[in-house]
């Protein structure tokens, strides 16, 4: 797996909100880290973290929509969804002003939630793969050993390490290594990425 996959951080002074909403996520299959303030978690963020961020509006010191605009200040391009249980209109609107993805109110459905997580990571990845010029995704997989892009193509086709391990006589444990190997070089997030990579150099069909 890639050591940059999308991490989605959560933000709530109320622990048990947290930790509920973290536990949610991770059932659906997130990395989650959560956090008690803004504060806290901007100690740990930095350019080289993909992900998104979910951050209830009201807390205690640096509110939602301030960090929003502090991330922005940093140049920091990680999506932020904000929710809060004293939703109104002018609040909604000052936090997709200032730049948030999404404003959703609680108590949180977990689908809406789940839903706008991933249009988010979606755009993001997007936005990342249309910065990628197709010289320099060519140059990358030129980088690839002959057996890495053996790999590739097969991680690309949809099968698992496993099956990979089968097909070509290795252990699970070695094709996860070249799959680390290939995730590296390609500088994919994640196997979504490296399918979008594999359709644009005409790797696989769309």
């Amino acid at each position: 797996m890639a050591t940059n996959a999308p991490t989605i951080f959560v933000i709530d002074d109320q622990e048990q909100v947290r930790l509920a909403i973290g536990e949610m996520l991770n059932v659906f299959g997130f990395t989650v880290e959560t956090f008690a303030s803004a504060e806290d978690f901007l100690k740990t963020i930095g350019n080289g973290r993909a992900g998104c961020v979910v951050s209830d509006v009201r807390m205690p010191g640096m509110d939602g929509i301030e960090l929003v605009g502090e991330l922005a200040r940093r140049n920091l391009s990680i999506p932020i969804i904000l929710i809060s249980g004293h939703a109104d209109v002018p609040m909604a609107v000052a936090g997709i002003k200032a730049g948030a993805e999404d404003f959703i109110e609680k108590p949180l459905d977990d689908a809406k939630l789940v839903a706008a997580i991933n249009r988010a990571l979606s755009r993001v990845f997007s936005e990342q793969d249309a910065r990628l010029s197709q010289d320099d995704l060519a140059e990358r997989f030129a980088r690839l050993t002959p057996r890495q892009a053996e790999i590739f193509d097969l991680v690309a086709g949809g099968f698992t390490s496993q099956a990979i391990a089968g097909k070509l006589d290795l252990s699970t444990r070695t094709v996860e290594s070249y799959r680390a190997q290939i995730m590296e070089k390609m500088q994919a997030e994640s196997v979504a990425v490296l399918v979008r990579q594999a359709i644009r150099l005409k790797r696989i069909s769309p």
